[in-house]
């Protein structure tokens, strides 16, 4: 069920949550956190509050998505939403939209509806503040997730939350990667445990997601990483053999190849952003190893 609160209050909003709870016969709710979603675009918002949504069904959590309707108007106004039962996944989602003067007070808005007790994680989908941290909605969260991938410059958004980065900060482009780094890890793990002398890191040149790759790839190997652009794929090489990680770019299996062995098929999709949100919810701690991946970023060679 969708309610709209035209032109409304924070008090108002709260009310009508607690009233419709009870209605719908859920006086108590074990959920473990606040989701707190600042999209840029009306396209953003309805594509993160499904991707909120079927991870609130890992993490039950209560979404507030604020962001601006008409930052330009003369008069402060809170026009809500209020999504239950089928349209908000294990919880409810508030939708707040901010006009005038108040758009500039959007974490004031939200505080009245965190729920106590509870860890806060904010969430950018699109354009995010260059330190996550300091910004207002950024100051209420113990996690912080942007996603790279919907930047206008990915590269350079990427590259730039090592300047803005605090314990706690992650972007979806890491959770995107899990299964290859897990792949590549395993495969380097087996005999016949040389060094790795160089590394290829292949595909789009509009995916962070691989410049992430080739980062952490900088910070685990002695050898030069290089990040190309074309066919997707990660080549290792080592003094008596070479390892290949490829897949189609819409494809959803992989092929390991390796020197002297029989070509190996793997289930490699790329992650959905639903997949990757429900992944980085699973950790509130900080994440030093996508923190070393970013610092590895300046040993890329870009050719």
């Amino acid at each position: 069920m969708i309610l709209d609160l035209p032109n409304t209050t924070t008090n108002d909003v709260n009310k009508k949550i607690v009233e419709l709870r009870e209605e719908g016969g859920a006086v108590t709710m074990g959920r473990v956190l606040t989701l707190v979603i600042a999209p840029d675009t009306e396209a953003a918002l309805e594509e993160s509050i499904e991707a909120a949504n079927y991870a609130s069904r890992e993490h039950p959590c209560r979404v507030i998505v604020v962001g601006p309707a008409d930052p330009d108007a003369a008069e402060p106004r809170l026009d809500a939403q209020i999504r239950v039962g089928a349209d908000a996944g294990a919880g409810e989602v508030v939708v707040l939209r901010l006009s005038g003067p108040l758009a500039e007070h959007a974490s004031n808005v939200v505080i009245p509806f965190l729920l106590p007790d509870t860890p806060v994680v904010a969430w950018w989908p699109d354009e995010a503040p260059a330190v996550p941290a300091e910004d207002p909605l950024g100051k209420l969260a113990i996690r912080r997730i942007t996603d790279a991938s919907n930047c206008v410059d990915s590269l350079a958004a990427i590259k730039s939350r090592l300047a803005g980065y605090t314990a706690g900060d992650t972007d979806l482009s890491w959770s995107r990667i899990t299964y290859w780094r897990a792949l590549l890890a395993a495969a380097i793990d087996l005999a016949p445990h040389e060094p790795i002398r160089s590394a290829v890191v292949s595909g789009r040149a509009a995916e962070p997601a691989l410049d992430i790759l080739a980062g952490w790839l900088a910070t685990r190997i002695e050898g030069s990483v290089t990040r190309a652009t074309g066919a997707l794929f990660v080549e290792l090489v080592r003094d008596s053999e070479t390892i290949n990680l490829s897949r189609p770019q819409d494809g959803t299996t992989a092929t390991l190849q390796r020197t002297a062995r029989p070509d190996a098929l793997l289930p490699l999709a790329r992650r959905a952003t639903r997949d990757c949100l429900a992944e980085d919810m699973r950790r509130l701690d900080p994440d030093e190893i996508f923190h070393g991946a970013l610092q590895g970023l300046a040993q890329v060679d870009y050719p």
